[in-house]
């Protein structure tokens, strides 16, 4: 059996086109997934690119989004 990963590593593009798709704004979908305004436009910008778990699935859920479109794919070797 596999640990979970320490962090998730996010798609700041993907973050923000779903968010703009569903026309939310930084301010409330920050506040809905419990965290900072300027946290998540470091998100989006790709300034910063690892979240912790609970953090990002509270984003997920805010987004309404699933792993596959906000996660960056990684290639099984």
């Amino acid at each position: 059996m596999s640990n979970p990963p320490a962090t998730c590593q996010v798609n700041g593009a993907a973050i923000r086109a779903t968010r703009k798709r569903q026309g939310l704004g930084i301010r409330e979908t920050a506040e809905a997934a419990g965290i900072s305004r300027s946290y998540l436009q470091r998100l989006e910008t790709g300034i910063r690119e690892q979240m912790r778990p609970p953090t990002y699935a509270a984003l997920r859920t805010a987004l309404r989004a699933t792993d596959a479109e906000l996660l960056v794919a990684h290639e099984e070797t």
